[in-house]
C-alpha cells in the first residue's frame, strides 16, 4: 500500500503598512488550487511545487495528495475571513484522510488584520488534526519567524538564495528530510531562535554584502550531525511580534548541536546586522547620478514602490523626477497599477492619445498624480511566459497593458499587479533595452537575476511608498521596534 503525502500551500508577504488588502481575487489571478492540476500546472518549474511533482513522478511508492495551495503578490493584510476559509479547507482535507507525512509551503510573512501569527497558527492547526505525523514546511527567507514552529515541524528549511533561485532546491530538500523521518533513517530536532534586529532586505542579497556572508557561515555550519541551518533576514514591513532576523537549524538526534550552530548563526546575524541600514537618495539626484554613468541601460530603482514588498504599483515620486528631467534619450518607466488608464488606451488604439493622471489613484498619501498627456504606442493582452531564472516556465497574466510614450519616455501601464522580474515582461512590450538610457523600475532585488546582465548600473532611490527606507517613520504597532537597526 503506498504511502500518503498530503500538501498544502499559502505564500503571502503581507505589507501591513499597504492600503490594499489581499482578497480572493488576488490569490485567484496567481494561485488559488487544490488537486492533480497544481502539479500539472508547476511540473518542471524551479517552485516549491515543481519539487513536489518531481517528487510525486519519481517515488510511485507515495501517493501525493494536494489540498488548497494559495498564493498572491505580495500586499496588504489578508482579508481575514479568506484565511478562515483556507484554514477550514486545509483541517478538513487533513481530517479525511490518514497521512503518512505533510509539507507545507510556506512564506513566513502573513498577517491579517485579526491575526498577528497566522503562518504558526496554521501550523499548530496541522498539528492538531494530524497528531504525530510527521510534518515538514519550507519558508522565505523574509520570513518573520516565531520560535515554535521549530517545535511543531518535525523538519523545515528556508531560502538561501536573493533573488529566489533555489524555491525548487529548498522544497526537494524538506521532501526528503521528510521522507527520511517517516523512514526513520534520521530523528530531527529543531530550534529556532530571533536574534533581536529588525534588518532593511534593501541590501540581502546573497551574491555581494552580509547576507552573502552569513549564508556562508550558515554552509560552514551545515555537516553533519546538522542537516540545515536557516538564516531568515525578516520582512520589515509586516508588522508582527515575530518582525525582524532569526535562525532555524535542524539536528539528527543532537538537540546540542542544534542549539550550538543557532547560537553561532544569531551572534553572526547580530554582528552583521548594521551592515543592512542603507541610505538612499531621493528620485531627483538618483536620476542625476544615473545620466552621469553615460550610456545606459542604467536601472534607476524605485524600490519603495516594489510589488514584492507589497507596494501598490501606484506610487508618484519617480515618474515626475523623470518627468521634470525632461531626458533627452529613450527612457522606460515600469511600471503603473492603473486598470481605468488601460481601458482608454485600449478604446483610443495604437497612435491614439490620452490625457489625465498617473500615480496617487489608490492613495494621495505618497504624493499628488502625475499630469500626462501621451501617445498609445503598445497595447497587449498581458500574458507571457517567464524565461528565468526566477519562476522559469511559469505563466504571467498582467491583464491588458498598454504603453504611453510621453516625450521620450514609455510608461508601461497594466490592468494587473505583477512585478516586473522577467525579460520576457519587456519582450511582451516591444522594448528593446540595449536601446534606453533609463530604466525606471518599482522593484528591488528579485529582478536583477534576469536584469542584472542586461544593465549597466543599478541606482537606488527612496520615494515615499508603502515600503519605504526609513523604518522609523511607520506607525508600527506589533513589532519589536527596539530592535531597529
Amino acid at each position: 500500500m503506498p504511502r500518503t503525502l498530503a500538501v498544502a500551500r499559502i505564500w503571502l508577504e503581507v505589507n501591513s503598512f499597504s492600503p490594499v488588502p489581499s482578497v480572493l481575487a488576488d490569490f485567484e489571478g496567481s494561485e488559488w488550487a487544490r488537486g492533480p492540476a497544481v502539479l500539472d500546472r508547476f511540473r518542471g518549474t524551479p517552485t516549491e511545487l515543481g519539487a513536489v511533482a518531481a517528487f510525486a513522478d519519481a517515488n510511485p511508492d507515495w501517493h501525493v495528495e494536494v489540498l488548497r495551495c494559495a498564493a498572491a503578490q505580495p500586499g496588504g493584510p489578508m482579508d481575514d475571513g479568506l484565511f478562515d476559509q483556507f484554514l477550514e479547507e486545509v483541517r478538513s482535507g487533513l481530517a479525511a484522510g490518514r497521512w503518512d507525512a505533510v509539507y507545507l509551503s510556506l512564506h513566513g510573512a502573513l498577517a491579517t488584520e485579526r491575526r498577528r501569527t497566522p503562518d504558526l497558527d496554521l501550523l499548530r492547526l496541522v498539528r492538531e488534526t494530524v497528531g504525530e505525523t510527521p510534518i515538514g514546511a519550507s519558508f522565505d527567507m523574509h520570513a518573520n519567524m516565531a520560535p515554535e514552529i521549530a517545535r511543531i515541524a518535525d523538519v523545515a528549511a528556508g531560502y538561501k538564495t536573493l533573488p529566489h533561485i533555489d524555491m525548487f532546491e529548498v522544497g526537494e530538500k524538506v521532501l526528503g528530510m521528510l521522507v527520511a523521518t517517516v523512514e526513520r533513517r534520521i530523528r530531527p530536532v529543531g530550534i529556532l531562535l530571533r536574534a533581536g534586529r529588525i534588518i532593511h532586505s534593501h541590501n540581502m542579497r546573497t551574491a555581494d554584502g552580509p547576507m552573502k556572508d552569513l549564508e556562508e557561515i550558515a554552509r560552514d555550519l551545515t555537516r553533519p550531525p546538522i542537516l540545515d541551518v536557516t538564516p531568515f533576514g525578516g520582512f520589515p514591513w509586516a508588522d508582527t511580534p515575530n518582525t525582524g532576523a532569526s535562525v532555524m537549524v535542524y539536528a539528527d538526534g543532537d538537540a546540542n548541536a542544534a542549539a550550538a550552530a543557532a547560537g553561532i548563526m544569531a551572534e553572526a546575524i547580530r554582528r552583521k546586522a548594521p551592515e543592512f541600514a542603507v541610505v538612499r537618495p531621493g528620485p531627483a539626484e538618483g536620476l542625476r547620478q544615473a545620466l552621469e554613468l553615460g550610456v545606459g541601460p542604467v536601472a534607476v530603482v524605485e524600490s519603495s514602490d516594489n510589488i514584492y514588498s507589497g507596494g501598490i504599483a501606484d506610487t508618484p515620486g519617480l515618474l515626475q523626477a523623470l518627468l521634470d528631467l525632461a531626458p533627452g534619450d529613450p527612457c522606460v518607466f515600469a511600471f503603473f497599477f492603473d486598470p481605468p488608464m488601460v481601458a482608454r488606451a485600449h478604446a483610443a488604439g495604437l497612435g491614439g492619445r490620452v490625457a489625465g493622471t498617473l500615480g496617487g489613484r489608490i492613495s494621495g498619501d505618497f504624493g499628488p498624480p502625475v499630469a500626462i498627456d501621451a501617445e498609445v504606442v503598445r497595447l497587449t493582452d498581458g500574458v507571457f511566459v517567464n524565461r528565468g531564472p526566477m519562476l522559469r516556465g511559469v505563466e504571467t497574466n498582467l491583464g491588458r497593458t498598454a504603453v504611453l510614450r510621453i516625450g521620450q519616455v514609455d510608461v508601461i501601464v497594466t490592468e494587473r499587479r505583477e512585478p516586473v522580474n522577467d525579460l520576457a515582461y519587456m519582450e511582451l512590450h516591444g522594448i528593446d533595452l540595449a536601446q534606453v538610457r533609463l530604466f525606471c523600475i518599482k522593484a528591488k532585488n528579485h529582478f536583477r537575476a534576469a536584469y542584472g546582465p542586461v544593465c549597466r548600473a543599478f541606482v537606488e532611490v527612496d520615494t515615499p511608498g508603502p515600503a519605504g527606507v526609513d523604518l522609523a517613520r511607520l506607525p508600527f504597532r506589533f513589532a519589536p521596534v527596539e530592535e531597529y537597526v
